[in-house]
């Protein structure tokens, strides 16, 4: 399963399932980007080759390469990256099982703090995943059959866990001393308050055709 994750918000904006290849990557950044606003964020993965790849078909620009005159063919236009686009990964180098060494490396863009090359919290987000839900929890009997079901659980899932669920790392203390709770879309501004499950099963949604 593929997540695309908010860290400051803990919303969860997007997932998709599928194998690791190339044009699953390009959905989930297709489909993340169907949820930003338009600052676009610093995106951070794992070292996977695929992400750097689905970020320039997105939002990558054709460089256009003068001729020069010369005999021989002319250079063919080349994606770059845009200036506006920010991205880093976490590189993890292991010794058999163990955990070797952790690299940070910038791939697009300039001015990135390291502090926010990070993965923590998506990991730990990973581990929430497993813990609550027996269709992805590693070496069990409970997986999904087919891929439909899985799809309409997590999609079920994601969707609570963003509007009914307190985050414990969202919680603030105001200072009157209360402590104030709030979900993953009230943090993001998706939302003014918390939804009941009533609220989401009766939440109607309208599909509009762009045909």
């Amino acid at each position: 399963m593929w997540v695309s994750f908010a860290p400051e918000s803990r919303l969860i904006i997007d997932f998709k399932i599928g194998p690791r290849k190339q044009y699953v990557a390009d959905e989930l950044i297709e489909g993340t980007d169907k949820r930003l606003s338009d600052s676009k964020p610093i995106f951070v993965t794992d070292g996977l080759k695929f992400y750097s790849e689905a970020l320039l078909k997105k939002y990558g620009e054709w460089m256009e390469f003068p001729r020069t005159g010369k005999r021989g063919r002319p250079k063919k236009p080349r994606l770059v990256a845009s200036k506006n686009l920010k991205y880093a990964q976490v590189i993890k180098n292991r010794k058999g099982k163990k955990l070797h060494k952790v690299e940070k490396k910038v791939v697009f863009g300039e001015s990135i703090d390291q502090k926010r090359i990070s993965t923590s919290l998506l990991e730990r987000q990973n581990l929430t995943f497993r813990q609550d839900n027996n269709r992805i929890s590693r070496k069990t009997i409970g997986f999904s059959k087919k891929t439909k079901y899985l799809f309409n659980q997590m999609k079920l899932y994601i969707t609570h866990f963003n509007f009914c669920r307190n985050h414990m790392g969202l919680t603030k203390e105001k200072e009157d001393g209360v402590f104030e709770k709030k979900t993953p879309a009230q943090e993001s501004g998706i939302t003014k308050k918390k939804w009941s499950l009533i609220e989401l099963l009766n939440y109607k949604s309208t599909k509009i055709s762009t045909n």
